[in-house]
Order: C-alpha cells, then sequence, then structure tokens
C-alpha cells in the first residue's frame, strides 16, 4: 500500500486537488484575496482554492497536529526591503492566516480534519485514507523509473 510519503508532493496535491475540488467552495472573496502581505497579486490559478487545500491536508497529515500560525509561518515569504531602492534587506512575512482559517474550517466540515484542543489540528483517518489511496493511483500513474521499487 503507498503512503503519502511514496510519491512526489507535486502530483500527490495535483491529485488531490482534482479530489477536492467539487468537495469544497470557494466563498466569494477568495478570487480577490492576496495570499500574504509579501504578495502584490491574488492568485491566478483557475483551481487555486483547491490545490492550497490539498497542499494543507498534506502539511497536517506530515507535520501534525499544527496550529494556523506555524501553517501561515510555512506559507509566507520575503517583504521587500525598506524603499524603492531596496536597500534594506527582505524582511520574513506570514502568509494569509485567514485563507488558511476559512479552508482548515472546510476540510473540518468534511471530515478529513479534526482539532486536537490546545494543539491545532490533525488529521483523521478519512483524511489520511483518502491520503494513502490518491498516492497509490498518483504512483500507478506515474512512468517514473526510479519510482518503481514503491510500486
Amino acid at each position: 500500500m503507498a503512503t503519502m510519503y511514496d510519491v512526489p508532493a507535486d502530483d500527490l496535491i495535483e491529485a488531490l486537488a482534482d479530489e477536492l475540488e467539487d468537495r469544497l467552495d470557494e466563498p466569494d472573496w477568495g478570487k480577490f484575496v492576496k495570499t500574504g502581505v509579501d504578495r502584490e497579486l491574488p492568485p491566478e490559478q483557475e483551481d487555486f482554492w483547491a490545490t492550497r487545500a490539498a497542499s494543507l491536508l498534506r502539511k497536517v497529515a506530515d507535520r501534525g497536529p499544527v496550529g494556523v500560525e506555524r501553517l501561515s509561518t510555512e506559507y509566507g515569504g520575503g517583504k521587500n526591503g525598506s524603499n524603492r531602492y531596496q536597500v534594506a534587506p527582505d524582511k520574513r512575512a506570514d502568509g494569509s492566516k485567514n485563507l488558511i482559517r476559512t479552508l482548515l474550517q472546510q476540510l473540518e466540515a468534511e471530515d478529513l480534519v479534526e482539532t486536537a484542543e490546545g494543539e491545532g489540528r490533525r488529521i483523521t483517518p478519512e483524511g489520511r485514507s483518502l491520503l494513502d489511496d490518491t498516492a497509490g493511483a498518483v504512483l500507478e500513474e506515474l512512468d517514473r523509473p526510479e519510482l518503481e521499487r514503491y510500486a
């Protein structure tokens, strides 16, 4: 049985996004919001909401129990320096906590993630099953010789 560690992360996230696209509803503000203060524009991907949800589900499964603060740090980036000449080095900026919190609430409603009191969020057995089943399907579809030892 393949697990999420047996397949490349980008292929797993892409397949999970296809699974979650019908299950999650993007709010009205979802297509206008930036993903952090370090960004200049909102994301241009058509399926951004499902892709970020799949990425969050994978991160919660890998690092859980994990909170919104830690996840916003992981989705952050570097904000430009002091002025237009950028003489100061980049400063660290967190990702959007509201976006992450809303996605985690939607994943909780789908019973893929649960709240661990005082510790953050962790994956449920249904979420682990979805990850493992999707990883097995991705492993079968991949045509990469270096991954054949996992099949």
